[in-house]
């Protein structure tokens, strides 16, 4: 597996993944304040601009310690967040990651998130070298397992009780995909 300095831009037919910058963080807010984005999210709607501000923190300083990558997803017609992804739980020795992502529910059913999927998957495989990317889901989020199997994802099951999340414990569905 290979780790990268800085985080490349990249590119799809309509969205380009860029670094997230603090600026970000108004845009970010304007979606992590609502229940329906975070239903299946480890975390409370956010109630101040700060939090946003951390958490893109957060996800930037886990790229400078080669934990995670993680970019902002814009339109190639404006550089305005509509979105997250990237890569967390990297696991250097088993050339493995974990994928993860968010999207502001306004671009909510376009193929955005199928399409970025599939750029960092490529990303993923041709550039980082990895084997394996998986996706950990709440089996009741179907809209993201529909999204994982378009892009060749399968469900390998269900770990009950796997996560403590907003005071219980949740079942997380695993999918995956190996680069053959």
């Amino acid at each position: 597996m290979i780790l990268l300095d800085t985080i490349p831009t990249l590119e799809s037919d309509r969205l380009r993944l860029r670094l997230l910058k603090l600026e970000d963080a108004p845009a970010l807010f304007d979606y992590f304040d609502k229940e329906e984005v975070l239903q299946y999210y480890d975390l409370a709607p956010f109630q101040r601009i700060e939090e946003a501000e951390q958490l893109i923190q957060i996800w930037n300083k886990r790229t400078t310690d080669k934990q995670g990558i993680r970019w902002a997803i814009t339109s190639k017609d404006n550089d305005l967040l509509i979105g997250t992804i990237g890569f967390h739980n990297l696991s250097i020795e088993n050339n493995r990651a974990e994928i993860g992502y968010d999207l502001h529910p306004n671009y909510w059913n376009k193929g955005y998130i199928t399409e970025v999927i599939s750029t960092i998957l490529a990303f993923g495989f041709n550039t980082l070298k990895l084997h394996r990317i998986e996706a950990f889901i709440d089996p009741a989020h179907h809209a993201s397992r529909k999204v994982l199997h378009k892009n060749g994802m399968q469900t390998e099951g269900v770990l009950r009780d796997y996560f403590f999340e907003k005071g219980r414990f949740v079942d997380a569905e695993m999918l995956s995909i190996i680069n053959r």
